[in-house]
């Protein structure tokens, strides 16, 4: 009968420690690192969001940056291309697209944040510039000497496609300055041009400048901005996650603040 109760008493403490590893090691592996590349757009209100991300899952967000487009060696496409290991990109549609087609990220995990806009900035003390309508914003750019732009999407549609709508393409030929690794914004700091245009929520993150105002509405470009899991992510659930957290009603407020269009505000 002695016999009995003990093996009966260490089959109980068995199955106590078998549980308790289990539960301990789901702990342990529960906890995940999501790495994560932003285009500049949506990289404001990702750093407002991400401590509280990672403060109701336990995982840590390892974050970068990279354009949504183009040759450059830490754009998005590229780093890709090199099978960087990358859990969640955050970037402009038409690019995500083309490598959702190509097989680069996952089916159907494309997630809308916000739409995004253009504004422009002088710098800090410096005369403003009216560009209210399209007509203003024609004589203010053809008043200065140096204009800034990107090398990404938002510069991309000033050099091929604003300047055609304003007419003054061969006018203005001279007086654009493409920046490469540095932000528009800090350029227009620095004194170095006398106006510079870019994602609102890009030159909300800079000081030492003034934003005079979003492209008029007929010349604007609306930007949505959109994530995704990487195909080949070791931790595409808890990837999916963090997607649904930062396109919730509940993360709206970041958004907006930081310049951008929620989409899910007041949803």
């Amino acid at each position: 009968m002695t016999t009995k109760i003990r093996l009966s008493a260490n089959l109980t403490l068995t199955r106590y420690i078998v549980i308790a590893y289990a539960l301990l090691s789901s702990t342990l592996t529960y906890a995940v690192d999501i790495r994560v590349v932003s285009s500049g757009g949506f990289a404001s209100a990702y750093k407002k969001l991400a401590p509280e991300f990672e403060k109701k899952t336990g995982n840590s967000l390892i974050f970068s940056r990279g354009l949504s487009n183009g040759t450059d060696i830490n754009s998005i496409p590229m780093r890709l291309e090199r099978n960087e290991d990358i859990d969640v990109v955050m970037m402009t549609g038409k690019s995500l697209d083309e490598m959702m087609a190509q097989g680069k990220l996952l089916p159907n995990s494309k997630v809308l944040f916000a739409n995004s806009v253009i504004a422009c900035a002088v710098k800090q003390g410096e005369p403003t510039l009216d560009i209210s309508t399209v007509d203003k914003l024609r004589n203010a750019l053809l008043s200065i000497k140096t204009m800034a732009y990107s090398n990404g999407a938002s510069g991309e549609y000033i050099k091929n496609s604003l300047m055609m709508k304003l007419g003054i393409k061969e006018q203005m030929a001279g007086k654009l300055v493409q920046t490469l690794a540095i932000p528009v914004g800090e350029v227009v700091a620095s004194g170095d041009t006398q106006i510079g245009c870019q994602q609102l929520s890009e030159l909300k993150e800079i000081k030492g400048i003034e934003i005079i105002g979003p492209l008029p509405q007929e010349a604007q470009l609306i930007t949505p901005l959109f994530g995704a899991v990487v195909a080949k992510s070791k931790v595409p659930m808890q990837a999916k996650d963090l997607l649904l957290f930062l396109s919730s009603p509940t993360s709206a407020w970041a958004i907006e603040e930081t310049g951008l269009i929620s989409i899910s505000k007041g949803n």
